[in-house]
């Protein structure tokens, strides 16, 4: 079954800054393409999209230019971007004429919860549907009444849960992780990411401790709303990329192949627009 990552972070220290990364432990390093695809292949992961990596702001439209160029397997990347600002629909502009940039992220757990409320960051949101760009959603597990909120304003906007709605896996907490994640799947549009769970997982991950969060998300959201991400080089604090993709077939082992195929290529193909 080939794979289509729709969650790759690169670092390239020397390109770009981030200001984030001096209080990131091991992962204030290079993650250059070369570190992530001879693993990468290996598991049949064919291709990727490549996830913004929280920039300094001068950066943003230099790293959407560069991982778009960057080499075929990349086929395509969700770019950093600004929505509270006034000027995002200039920045918007610069960023669609890139090419190749198939959606946009704001991290929303690092501002005020404010932020996605206003009318202007709402209105700015609203912006991408004429672009077929989509919106992945970064959000604390406790903020997810808030990504409801923000999907509901933007009902013709196609939008992306990141990393399972950031449960707590360690300390197993389902609730109210599970209701909130429930409740935004009632919405059409928007679709769930299966990452991040294994770096949630602490030292003492399992696959026992991922279940219910992982297939808690594909009960809510079904097979045909939820893609696959690496989130490399995040997925190695307590694992290996092979660990995560490993983890995950035992988790879906009792899907079918098409629903199989759905989460591992087909769906992102759809949502994202993209050949996987």
């Amino acid at each position: 079954m080939r794979i289509l990552d729709t969650h790759l972070h690169l670092v390239y220290r020397d390109r770009f800054s981030y200001p984030w990364l001096a209080d990131a432990g091991k992962l204030n390093a290079d993650f250059p393409l070369e570190s992530y695809l001879e693993e990468a292949r290996k598991l049949g992961i064919s291709a990727a999209l490549h996830m913004e990596v929280d920039v300094a702001e001068g950066d943003i439209e230099g790293e959407a230019a560069f991982a778009t160029a960057i080499d075929p397997f990349v086929v395509g990347a969700i770019s950093s971007a600004r929505p509270e600002y006034e000027n995002f629909p200039e920045q918007l502009e610069r960023l669609v004429a890139i090419g190749g940039v198939r959606g946009l992220r704001r991290v929303l757990h690092v501002v005020p919860d404010e932020t996605s409320r206003t009318q202007l960051f709402r209105d700015n949101i609203k912006r991408l549907a004429a672009h077929d760009l989509t919106f992945d959603i970064c959000m604390r597990a406790d903020q997810l009444p808030l990504a409801a909120e923000l999907v509901d304003a933007c009902p013709d906007v196609q939008f992306v849960l990141d990393h399972c709605g950031v449960p707590d896996v360690e300390n197993q907490g389902l609730s109210p992780w599970n209701d909130y994640i429930s409740e935004l799947s009632r919405r059409p549009n928007i679709a769930a990411k299966i990452s991040g769970v294994i770096a949630y997982g602490g030292p003492d991950w399992s696959v026992e401790t991922l279940k219910p969060f992982v297939l808690g998300v594909i009960e809510s959201f079904g097979f045909d709303r939820v893609v696959w991400g690496s989130d490399f080089p995040v997925c190695t604090s307590h694992a290996t990329l092979t660990d995560w993709v490993e983890a995950t077939k035992a988790l879906i082992s009792g899907a079918s192949e098409d629903e199989a195929a759905g989460l591992w290529h087909r769906n992102a193909e759809r949502i994202y627009g993209v050949e996987g």
